[in-house]
This record gives C-alpha cells, structure tokens and sequence, in this order.
C-alpha cells in the first residue's frame, strides 16, 4: 500500500517540513555525493551511528565491510554527535525519496496541529527515541545506522493520533495493475504494521528457538545443523518458508478487506 495524499489541508505553511526536506536533499547530495560509492561509504561511516561505538563495546579498530574493498572503522570515543547526524543521511536514492515523501504526506499536518517549534522538538525526539531503541536492542552492533525512518515514524504516530478518522488515498498493487482506495487514516499504518509484524514475529519466533529453546522450528534446524542432519535442516527451513507464505497471505487477505473502502466518484 502507498498513500499519495490525504484529505487534509493545512492552514499554516509547513516551513519546518520544507526545510528538513531540504536538509536531508542538501546532505545526499552534497556529503554523500547523490550516491556515489565513496562519499556515499564515507558519511555513513564518519556520520552514521554505530551501536557498538556509542556503548563502548565494541573495540577501536573494529571494521565492519561496506563492499568494494571499503571498510568502516571504529575510532576511539563514543560520538554521541551522531545520534542527530545519522537522521539526515540516507543509503540509496529510494531511501531518501520514500523518507521525504512520507514525511510530505503526513508531516505538514502534524506540523499544522503543533506549530513549528513544537513540531522540530517532536520530530528530533521522536528521531533520538528511535535510534536509542535500536542501540538498546543491538548494544555491541557495528552496522553504521543512517536514515530519517524513525523520526518519520514518529510523524506518522502522531498523524494517527491527531487525524485518526482522516481519508487517506492510496494505492494498492492487484497484480501488475494499481488501483485506488481511500481508507480512514489510521489504516494504513495498521496494515504496514501487520506486514512487518509478520515477517519480524516469524524472526524472532525462529531465532528464539535457536538459541534459547530446547524445541521448535528453530531448535531442530540448529540442532539438525550443529548435528550434520541436513534432512532436518531443510524439512525446518521448509516449514519456516510455508509458514512465512501462509502468513503473508492472511496479511494479504487482511488488505483485501479494506479494498473496499472506494473513493467517491
């Protein structure tokens, strides 16, 4: 599903809106070099946030690869600086445009009910939350973390909170053709919600069971490898994938429910 407008019109100009869309266009393009292999690698390693580096547990000197021969490593100190810097960055084109149009959709509204000032506080808050978040969950990670994604999200939360029973349009792939529903502003983030919900609890389901279980899908494919069992190996990968189908399509279903909800003509 993407969302393409909504029937909300804003009474106050969005300059903060305008302006972190700039920020973010002006740091891909002139730090990061509109995606060019080597500044691209550079500012996410010098400007990104590591997890391992601002905890203190990974080493100096610590290298994690970034392909083509390039490698990002950790310096002494924590650079607390890059809990801000990383927001602003992006890792591809797409990254960027989807961030920006998200944050055009649903952050000129927000921005509306907060006033201006309000709204920088928020979405710097909601950015810092999301990147603590990740640190906690990843302490000794040293994947360089970049993107707008979570103070986005924040925006998106507090859409659904302020304008709950807004009309969102949006476009929803049926095969190879694209159509448009108008669904009640909360929908779609349930949705987007439900499908990554999927994939992440099935994750986490299979990984739990790997290392802290003593049955399941997960122990028996560790348990079948660290055995050299490779027909149990492949009979659990095979029950995660049918299981992975079988969810998807509920999710699927799920959607469908809601195509219902037509724009009037």
């Amino acid at each position: 599903m993407f969302p393409y407008r909504d029937d909300n019109v804003s009474i106050r100009t969005p300059f903060v809106t305008f302006l972190i869309i700039a920020v973010n266009v002006a740091a891909w393009v002139l730090i990061q070099g509109a995606g060019s292999p080597m500044p691209l690698a550079k500012s996410v390693c010098n400007l990104g946030l590591v997890a391992g580096e601002l905890t203190g547990q990974l080493r100096p000197g610590a290298s994690f690869p970034m392909g083509d021969g390039l490698a990002c490593i950790v310096d002494p100190g924590r650079e607390p600086s890059h809990l801000l810097t990383h927001m602003f960055l992006h890792g591809s084109w797409m990254h960027l445009l989807g961030n920006m149009w998200f944050l055009w959709i649903f952050g000129n509204n927000v921005e509306d009910s907060m006033g201006h000032l309000r709204f920088v506080v928020f979405y710097v808050a909601c950015g810092l939350a999301a990147a603590l978040i990740q640190v906690f969950v990843t302490p000794a990670s040293g994947v360089p973390m970049v993107g707008a994604s979570g103070a986005i999200s924040g925006v998106m939360g507090g859409y659904v909170v302020l304008y709950p029973r807004a009309r969102v349009y949006t476009l929803v792939p049926l095969g190879i053709v694209f159509t448009t529903i108008v669904l009640p502003g909360s929908v779609p983030f349930i949705l987007t919600g439900v499908r990554q919900a999927v994939a992440l609890g099935l994750i986490g389901v299979v990984v739990g069971e790997m290392f802290g279980g003593s049955e399941g899908i997960g122990f028996m494919v560790n348990y079948g490898g660290q055995t050299f069992q490779t027909d149990t190996v492949f009979l659990g990968v095979t029950i995660i994938a049918l299981s992975g189908i079988a969810l998807t399509w509920l999710a699927e279903q799920l959607e469908k429910r809601f195509s219902r909800w037509r724009p009037e003509r």
